[in-house]
């Protein structure tokens, strides 16, 4: 036998922050079982699957501000340097864990619901009957149809005068200065605001000035909110009054970036105006008119305020949208469960639109650029 062989091995001593560290960890993930399993508890007790729990949420909101800390405090004990860099991110991912990614669970959760909030006996598991019945909802259906109807005629309609107008505004012209803080005044002003100023002060057929100027003149009984297509068309004059100075700004800013350049090389090999547009301008800007585009069509899926004030949804849900519809459901008739449900469905309804016309357009790009 080897004299190596018969050496005694000594292993070092435990380090105390070791067992220290351990110690944080454990303390760390028990804290986290406890505190999964109390929002489990909460959320099922809410929807009315069972008795056991707090009567209101304002000691499970304690209890994970705690888990929080601790989670914070080991990761920052334990972690090292790469914990202390981990620090700077963690409390972004809290707080869209509580203010998104719970809020979205839960409301899944309550859209297997009967909860009328005006009822006593409070939410009543129902399993998919939400579902069923918004099956057969023809309010449900034509207010999700008027939302695809704004979004195919309201979207193109704001991108192709955005454009136009920070092509304009691009240009060396006199006062482009105030120009472009004019085009901005629009975005500037409340939907709400410019609902009642526009559609209620302006042109509503009781109180509104217009009428009362056009009957003066012989021209009485307009109304431009009382029939379905020039009440739907003013209601997307309004939004795009408001909107397109957003789609301006970016397809300006994307212009003032494009290189001077190959317009130059372009101009002195002759090429006209429009051929500089369409074969220069138009194809390097089609990344940032994709960007205006989708998140034009993601706002104007969530269309309601001017709805809400101008028409109310109205005539004969013709104006109406989904987002305003969920509101009445859930706000104004307290049928909570449903209203929940319509949101979960409306939810998967924008993000397979968004995504499936992120590819379209995607596609388009890489066809025209390459």
């Amino acid at each position: 036998m080897s004299e190596t062989a018969l050496q005694p091995t000594y292993s070092a001593p435990a380090s105390p922050a070791a067992g220290w560290h351990g110690l944080v960890r454990m303390a760390a993930r028990g804290m986290t079982l406890i505190v999964a399993a109390v929002v489990v508890m909460q959320v099922l007790r809410t929807v009315g699957a069972i008795e056991l729990g707090f009567t209101s949420w304002q000691p499970v909101a304690i209890v994970v501000l705690l888990w929080f800390v601790v989670v914070d405090a080991a990761v920052y004990l334990t972690g090292g340097l790469k914990g202390q860099r981990l620090l700077f991110l963690l409390p972004a991912l809290q707080i869209t864990l509580s203010l998104v990614i719970f809020p979205t669970v839960f409301g899944l959760a309550v859209a297997f619901t009967q909860w009328d909030i005006g009822g006593i006996s409070g939410p009543v598991f129902n399993g998919l009957d939400n579902f069923r019945y918004m099956a057969t909802d023809e309010r449900f259906w034509n207010a999700l149809g008027n939302n695809f109807k704004y979004v195919l005629v309201a979207v193109p309609f704001q991108y192709v005068v955005a454009f136009a107008i920070a092509l304009l505004l691009n240009q060396s012209i006199r006062g482009q200065k105030f120009f472009r803080v004019a085009f901005l005044l629009p975005f500037m002003i409340s939907p709400v605001a410019v609902g009642w100023m526009i559609g209620r002060s302006i042109l509503d057929a009781n109180r509104g000035v217009v009428p009362k100027l056009l009957a003066s003149i012989g021209i009485e009984r307009v109304s431009f909110f009382d029939q379905p297509v020039p009440a739907f068309l003013g209601i997307v004059a309004m939004d795009s009054w408001i909107s397109i100075p957003f789609m301006m700004v970016m397809l300006l800013a994307g212009l003032q970036a494009l290189p001077t350049e190959v317009f130059e090389a372009a101009q002195i090999d002759g090429a006209s105006g429009w051929k500089r547009f369409w074969d220069i301008t138009f194809p390097l800007m089609l990344p940032v008119s994709i960007t205006a585009v989708i998140l034009r069509v993601i706002f104007e899926f969530k269309l309601v305020d001017v709805v809400r004030v101008v028409t109310a949804g109205g005539p004969g849900g013709a104006t109406d949208t989904l987002s305003l519809f969920i509101y009445r459901e859930g706000v104004e008739s307290g049928n909570v469960g449903y209203a929940t449900a319509m949101a979960m469905v409306f939810l998967v309804i924008v993000l397979v639109s968004v995504t499936a016309l992120l590819v379209f357009l995607n596609r388009r790009v890489r066809d025209v650029v390459y």
